[in-house]
């Protein structure tokens, strides 16, 4: 079962996705809501910003559980937990719509990553599941802003 704190923070972190998908959506709320917090709180810009801030702190998470590995282990692990660190900096950029896809493909590749270190068992057992939702939350989310909002 996944520990509460995880679930609540978890579904917490969220906020920002379905935040920048709904200003995406309705473009009056992302102009009131530009006029009090700044454009940059807004729509596809705060689903990239946050997008790089979240893909990057998942790569963090992985190399904590890195730390877990046996020392055969230890290259694959820790190596494989800078990936996507690596690909926010080589392939988030430029337009909108670049880097919104960008970030669907890391999310994507993420879940595969979350897979590779249960497989190699480094994750507690509760950590797919809520990956797998939280994760599909942010594609969509990501989905509505590389669709509407570039």
């Amino acid at each position: 079962m996944t520990p509460r704190a995880a679930m609540v923070l978890g579904f917490a972190g969220l906020i920002p996705f379905l935040w920048g998908a709904l200003t995406v959506l309705f473009p009056g709320l992302a102009a009131a809501a530009a006029g009090v917090v700044g454009e940059r709180f807004t729509g596809a810009p705060v689903l990239i910003a946050y997008g790089t801030v979240i893909l990057c702190f998942m790569g963090g998470v992985l190399w904590g559980f890195a730390t877990q590995a046996e020392p055969e282990m230890a290259w694959k692990a820790y190596g494989t937990s800078v990936l996507p660190a690596l690909w926010v900096f080589f392939a988030v950029g430029g337009t909108a719509a670049a880097s919104l896809s960008a970030l669907l493909v890391g999310f994507f590749a993420m879940l595969s990553l979350d897979l590779q270190f249960a497989q190699w068992k480094l994750v507690p057992r509760w950590w797919i599941g809520f990956r797998v939702i939280l994760t599909l939350v942010v594609l969509v989310c990501l989905g509505i802003g590389f669709a509407f909002g570039r």
